[in-house]
């Protein structure tokens, strides 16, 4: 029986679901590391009896099983040719609370930042912390004994790991926790896995020459941060091997095992009190990253809560990303590197003490050139800034990338600044500008190489300049691997880092726990190749892709989709804010992620045979449920544009397979709609009267619970005619051009009429020219051509007219902010378009810009008191701000406005019409948007700037919503 059949039968076992289509493989063949490997399968189990289904089948097969959470690991720990067993969407249950104890039990899938706030209201927190913390999980923490910027106050999670509920490779239920040294002896005898692990255990390790060649060869003990292989040294400290108090427990060795001994099905976590409230962050600027080190033991004894530090490299990627651009702020000049110090007590008066002797030791020391102190949120921007370090890596554009090779290498404080030193003159050796961020105060700088993988003379480096930094770590006694795990990156380097001898004992630990080699192979032990399996094959021909979008500022649409380094921020859930991806968010599966998209766009574009290598219903799968809402433009730390990515897919797949009755009608929207408006009262009983319009629905796939827009009395381009021959001529303060997008023109012709109202009203020339639709149907469906020739005719209509002095202004801003983004792939004169683009705003942006001139004040407003709740668009959030109309809803002086903390709506153009989209468009409705709309009293006034909002807040809450405008017409005295 093939292999496939083999792999049905199982499917059909299992009470989760089993994946083995090229798709999912490929999309599973990578983490955030530099390796690739494409699995036999991938599993998502629902129950134990699922993985004990799993791990039989693997024994029967000869394969493996590969767990994995949020896929974020940066050694390759989650790649492998076997089953990839994702536990990220079902295992997911906080199960039980002690406050008393100060324990939580879970299961691996919990992500670490929703533990937390399920716990704040208890006082208690999980500690440690690392920069993926709102999308990695338990599971993935505890496999890799992760820390983060909390340790050098509350330590590493194998110092917080107390019960593990496991599988074991026979598929035989153990659970590891604290035993006495009798009890450890009872375990010896069972006669099972059990105790043939407990007897393994206590024969290699009893002997005390055992015991001090382990001591002499791991890494120094005053290093907290160490990963490198099993932490058979932390298990001699119990009372089983020595005259210590402490109680042996397994969960130490399971604790950065990478699951290559056991498969863990429930965690128990010992939890800290949460830290003091009151907290000052110094962030000490150096003009080197000498200085900045040397400073490090100095701030290291003032009690600090986190050490953290950033590289002018990491600095400069930030300039370029919308998100983090805003949390800049508080950077002064140049730095070469930038020390983030946080103390914290229970009060103002103590924080603000110790502050001050840190700042006075940092002024004294004559290193630093400036130090401003944060506080509040300012502190979490800043945060928020280092912890976006590894994605913004990714915005090296070209071949040559930063790689995690040696980036997790540890070494005690004392040792930093000369291991740093012969650190660098190393990396001169290479021609190498290292890169360094990350956690100074507990020794670990995250140190990476800049190299091209896709060159084998680059590959051969990868392997020197690691060999070479693992001596070098060695000499110091330091922990090749700190946080990130070994993997296969490091596996390799093991044997040199604690010994041959101290190798072989874990060799055979891993034999008995896993005799079959089951779980999670080639990885800590028996290492693979760590130049081998590479994501990119080294001197490939580059495969030549024609393009109708300009993808140049990557060097093209196969190097845009390459920027995705794997970080998962797409992963991270409502909770934690931002909009990306709400696909994922709806879904909670790995193929609707933006990474996915991307992976998988990179591996058919590289693999493909064919002719047309878009040409791949994968990668119409993939693609399906991806929004277009464009957060991944500015959210994704690596600016991975994946709606851009979908537009040029969906134009490149069409052009071999054709376009549906459904989707010409969509993307030719704007031309409907104007032959509908010749006859609005006939076209509108059609779109509203029960009968026609579920004919309507039902013949061209529109969901039955929508309600079809409807068309306005008269267009905007007559109401504006009529306007004109009515205005009185006067003196204005300034000319600006109202874009009359396909939108207003037709379907939302009121709110065009406000907004000329209200310009009018506070003394602004208003003007309306002939021009195209914005093409934004066009480029939402992939009518990439005749995007492009609606793009090309606006910018040959308003090169001549758009100036500072006379911008163009938008309403919608899926069509205003065309001008801004796809114009500037599109247009042949790119020049004239990226003049214009400079000179575009959404109305609300050119407003908030009129208040702060002085040509717009308070007083022409009303003083009446309202209750307003607002919802951005999503294009609004990528390529402006929610801001501007936030500003503006306030102009009333008491009007009180909140903006809902949403992401996107869920409508997406015409995706929420689509029937078979329509569960997971309000399935992200119901995020956050919905409930908030609806727990806001009916005399509060709900505002969104978007039509598709609008009608999305209509369907799912029967509430009216407002665009901002409206609202502020309405507020005109």
């Amino acid at each position: 029986m093939a292999l496939t059949s083999h792999l049905q039968t199982l499917s059909e076992k299992l009470t989760g679901e089993l994946f083995y289509d090229d798709l999912i493989k490929s999309i599973y063949a990578t983490d955030a590391s530099a390796f690739r490997m494409l699995p036999l399968a991938v599993a998502y189990p629902k129950t134990n009896e699922d993985i004990k289904q799993l791990i039989q089948f693997a024994k029967t097969h000869k394969t493996s099983l590969i767990p994995r959470t949020a896929g974020t690991s940066l050694a390759g720990q989650c790649v492998g040719d076997g089953i990839v067993v994702d536990v990220s969407k079902y295992f997911t249950k906080i199960l039980d609370i002690n406050k008393k104890e100060q324990t939580v039990t879970v299961q691996p899938g919990v992500v670490r930042d929703a533990l937390n706030n399920y716990l704040r209201p208890f006082g208690l927190w999980f500690s440690p912390n690392t920069s993926t913390s709102n999308r990695c999980m338990i599971g993935g923490m505890v496999g890799n004994n992760s820390s983060g910027t909390t340790s050098i106050q509350y330590g590493v999670t194998r110092d917080k790991v107390i019960e593990m509920h496991t599988i074991l490779s026979d598929g035989s239920t153990v659970v590891f926790n604290e035993v006495s040294s009798e009890a450890f002896q009872d375990k010896t005898t069972l006669n099972s896995l059990e105790g043939n692990i407990y007897k393994s255990i206590y024969t290699e390790l009893s002997s005390e020459i055992i015991q001090n060649q382990i001591i002499e060869n791991f890494p120094k003990p005053e290093i907290h941060r160490r990963n490198t292989g099993y932490a058979i040294d932390e298990l001699i400290k119990s009372d089983v091997f020595s005259n210590s108090s402490e109680k042996f427990n397994m969960c130490k060795l399971l604790s950065g095992s990478e699951g290559t001994l056991a498969f863990t099905t429930q965690i128990t976590l010992k939890l800290d009190t949460l830290p003091p409230q009151e907290a000052v962050m110094v962030a000490a600027h150096f003009n080197s990253i000498e200085t900045c080190l040397s400073a490090v033991e100095m701030v290291m004894n003032h009690n600090l809560y986190t050490c953290e530090m950033m590289d002018k490299t990491i600095l400069d990627c930030t300039k370029h990303n919308k998100t983090q651009q805003e949390n800049r702020s508080f950077i002064q000049g140049d730095p070469k590197a930038i020390l983030m110090c946080e103390v914290r007590a229970f009060t103002k008066e103590e924080v603000g003490v110790l502050a001050k002797n840190l700042v006075n030791v940092i002024e004294a020391s004559g290193l630093s050139y400036a130090f401003p102190i944060l506080e509040g949120d300012e502190i979490n921007k800043a945060n928020n800034l280092r912890s976006a370090g590894l994605g913004l890596l990714g915005n090296i554009i070209g071949d040559k990338k930063s790689h995690p090779c040696i980036e997790d290498t540890a070494v005690t404080v004392p040792d930093l600044a000369n291991y740093i030193s012969e650190f660098a003159a190393l990396m001169r050796g290479y021609n190498q500008e290292a890169i360094y961020y990350a956690h100074a105060g507990a020794g670990e700088l995250h140190l990476r190489p800049i190299l091209n993988l896709k060159k084998s003379e680059d590959v051969v480096l990868f392997r020197k300049i690691t060999t070479d930094v693992a001596h070098l770590v060695k000499k110091y006694g330091g922990s090749m691997s700190g946080e990130h795990g070994d993997g296969i990156v490091r596996g390799e380097f093991i044997p040199l880092m604690i010994g041959d001898a101290n190798y072989q004992i874990l060799k055979r630990i891993k034999s008995a726990f896993d005799a079959h080699n089951i779980f999670n192979p080639g990885k800590i032990v028996d290492a693979f190749p760590m130049d081998k399996s590479l994501r990119y094959v080294p001197d490939r021909v580059e495969p030549e892709i024609e393009t109708l979008l300009d993808f140049s500022h990557s060097q093209g649409i196969l190097r845009e989709a390459e920027k995705c380094n794997g970080s998962g921020d797409c992963r991270k859930l409502p909770e934690f804010g931002g909009t990306m991806c709400p696909s994922y968010r709806a879904t909670r599966n790995e193929k609707d992620t933006t990474r996915a998209r991307a992976n998988a766009l990179r591996e058919f574009l590289t693999n493909s045979d064919k002719a047309n290598k878009f040409d791949h219903k994968e990668l119409k799968v993939v693609f399906d449920l991806c929004l277009s809402c464009k957060a991944c433009a500015s959210e994704c730390p690596s600016s991975v544009d994946v709606a851009s990515l979908k537009a040029e897919f969906l134009y490149q797949y069409q052009k071999v397979n054709g376009t549906s009755m459904r989707t010409k009608l969509f993307a030719y929207n704007n031309t409907f709609n104007r032959l509908g408006s010749l006859f609005p009262g006939l076209t509108n009983f059609v779109f509203s009267n029960g009968f026609t319009s579920s004919i309507l629905k039902k013949s061209f796939g529109i969901a039955k619970e929508r309600n079809l827009p409807l068309i306005s009395n008269k267009s905007l381009s007559k109401e504006f005619q009529v306007f004109e021959k009515q205005e009185v001529k006067k003196e204005y303060i300034k000319t600006v051009y109202l874009f009359n997008d396909e939108f207003l023109n037709y379907l939302d012709t009121p709110i065009g009429v406000d907004a000329i109202q209200l310009l009018t009203a506070l003394n602004y020339e208003v003007k309306i020219v002939e021009h195209a639709e914005s093409g934004r149907t066009f480029l939402s469906k992939g009518f990439l051509e005749q995007a492009k020739k609606v793009a090309n005719k606006n910018v040959s209509i308003f090169k001549n007219l758009i100036t500072s002095e006379t911008p163009l202004i938008g309403i919608e801003p899926s069509a205003i902010l065309t001008f801004k983004d796809e114009y500037l792939r599109l247009a042949d004169d790119k020049i004239s378009a990226e003049a214009i683009a400079k000179h575009s705003f959404l109305i609300e942006e050119f407003i908030q810009q009129e208040v702060k001139l002085g040509n717009i004040k308070p007083d022409q407003f009303t003083s009446e008191a309202k209750t307003i709740k607002f919802h951005g668009h999503c294009h609004q959030k990528s390529f402006s701000n929610q801001l501007s109309s936030f500003d503006v809803l306030n102009l009333p002086k008491n009007y009180k406005v909140t903006i809902i903390p949403s992401g996107c709506c869920g409508m997406a153009g015409s995706f929420g019409y689509e029937k078979e989209h329509y569960e997971v468009s309000m399935n992200v409705g119901e995020q956050t948007l919905f409930p908030a709309v609806r727990k806001a009293p009916s005399d509060t006034v709900i505002s969104a700037n978007g039509t598709s909002c609008r009608h999305q807040i209509k369907d799912g809450t029967q509430r009216e919503a407002k665009h901002p405008i409206t609202v502020l017409r309405e507020a005109l005295v």
